[in-house]
């Protein structure tokens, strides 16, 4: 709670100087305005509304880019369903740029992860693909031209507990080949969020946010900034790298009414970043 109270003392001041452009580099030539960061909901965090509800709802919370779990768009939709969605989004005015986590466990599930993608018009797929497939993942990342998005898991998981374990196996593979790292895992396993970003920034391609109570296996996600992660820091450091992904908001607690966890974290995010 102490990163959070001193938040709260600076950001009258911070909100102040925030008037004043404040230009980030990554690499000459790269700048990005900090208070530019794109913001969005990861739709696992609405898992008990219809579509639209959900879409609503991350409305309500000021954003308008998203990624669908399956609930809301289900991996066998036909292309007529995968279409009347994309115009729903469309007349929302929200940017449906990825899917996710989507598991791949046989080539078939690869192949129907990527045709859904595909129809669908994603930039991304968030996915868990088994090791034994990762060469033909790669193949369908260049035939598609749809970047795979590797999330980790935390304690328990066998695959990718980490961002590094997701890392050491993509890393010399084609660049769109790379991570979504979740924030809260990586801390769940006591790791170094704001380590994870700087050590892997060139596989990033997206980023699930989420605060947790403790730094071990039994931690649970928290409103943000009530929990333990340094979001002032970590944010800080993603402005300062220049990250052009989003920052999908990924709020597991409370699935039947999550959307005052859901504005309260968003508009943490939202003050911290206006402070930078």
């Amino acid at each position: 709670m102490t990163n959070r109270r001193n938040f709260l003392k600076i950001s009258g001041m911070g909100l102040a100087a925030s008037a004043v452009p404040k230009f980030s580099y990554a690499s000459p030539g790269s700048a990005l305005k900090r208070n530019e960061l794109k913001l969005g909901v990861a739709s696992y965090t609405l898992r008990k509304f219809p579509t639209e509800e959900a879409l609503d709802m991350t409305l309500r919370c000021g954003v308008n880019r998203i990624t669908f779990k399956d609930m809301h768009l289900p991996l066998d939709s036909s292309k007529e369903t995968i279409k009347k969605t994309l115009e729903l989004c469309q007349k929302k005015g929200i940017h449906l740029y990825g899917a996710g986590v989507i598991s791949m466990k046989t080539k078939e599930e690869v192949d129907r992860a990527f045709e859904y993608a595909k129809m669908a018009n994603m930039d991304l797929i968030v996915g868990v693909p088994v090791h034994e497939l990762l060469d033909y993942v790669e193949k369908k990342v260049k035939q598609h031209d749809i970047k795979l998005a590797i999330h980790n898991h935390g304690p328990g998981d066998k695959l990718y507990p980490s961002a590094e374990s997701a890392y050491t196996l993509v890393k010399n593979m084609d660049k769109r080949m790379g991570l979504c790292i979740d924030i809260g895992h990586t801390k769940r396993i006591n790791g170094d969020p704001e380590q994870d970003v700087k050590d892997y920034f060139d596989r990033i391609h997206d980023i699930h946010i989420k605060d947790v109570t403790a730094s071990t296996p039994e931690g649970t996600t928290s409103i943000i900034g009530r929990g333990v992660i340094d979001f002032p820091l970590f944010l800080s450091t993603v402005s300062k790298l220049g990250y052009n992904g989003t920052l999908a908001l990924e709020y597991e607690a409370e699935a039947e009414d999550p959307l005052p966890g859901m504005m309260e974290s968003l508009g943490y995010v939202k003050g911290v970043l206006a402070t930078l």
